[in-house]
């Protein structure tokens, strides 16, 4: 069972009951043919439509598709997402973290962040030299940067605190 939700703004309820597709309770009698590996044509109630999936995230369980050149935006949630929400664990799956530390010994070349900006998830925040090898320190998560404890120049040891968000 997956609930969909469609543009934010239609909900659905989607089953399969051996062969069948129950969409709110009610079977789908669509005529669905594969094109190619992201087109299909679907035939429903004397209706022609041309089916485009343009992204499909699984992790996310989030697709983007065009109806007839028409842009939907689809979330899906399953059964075990439903009992997250339900219990209100459903944020435990988003990453939280509040400092970066140094993974290495090294040179701090060049810091990309000042301290309030916002970053998304591997955006860059600083340059660090580390036998002769320059590593760029990535964002492991959306935040938004409260301290900054390096410039370039530092040296820095395993595991200092950088960066604290």
């Amino acid at each position: 069972m997956y609930k969909l939700t469609i543009n934010n703004q239609f909900n659905y309820e989607t089953e399969r009951n051996g062969d069948q597709l129950l969409i709110n309770g009610e079977a789908a009698a669509a005529d669905i043919s594969l094109l190619n590996a992201t087109m299909y044509h679907v035939i429903n109630d004397l209706q022609s439509y041309n089916v485009e999936v343009v992204s499909f995230n699984p992790s996310d369980k989030t697709a983007e598709i065009k109806v007839n050149n028409n842009i939907y935006n689809i979330t899906a949630k399953d059964q075990f997402d439903i009992l997250l929400d339900k219990l209100g664990l459903s944020n435990l799956n988003s990453t939280k973290i509040s400092e970066i530390k140094a993974p290495m010994p090294g040179l701090v070349l060049k810091v990309f962040v000042t301290e309030g900006t916002e970053v998304k998830k591997g955006d860059n925040l600083f340059v660090l030299e580390a036998m002769k090898m320059e590593n760029i320190i990535k964002a492991p998560t959306d935040v938004t940067v409260k301290t900054i404890k390096i410039k370039p120049g530092d040296k820095v040891e395993k595991n200092q605190v950088l960066m604290m968000f």
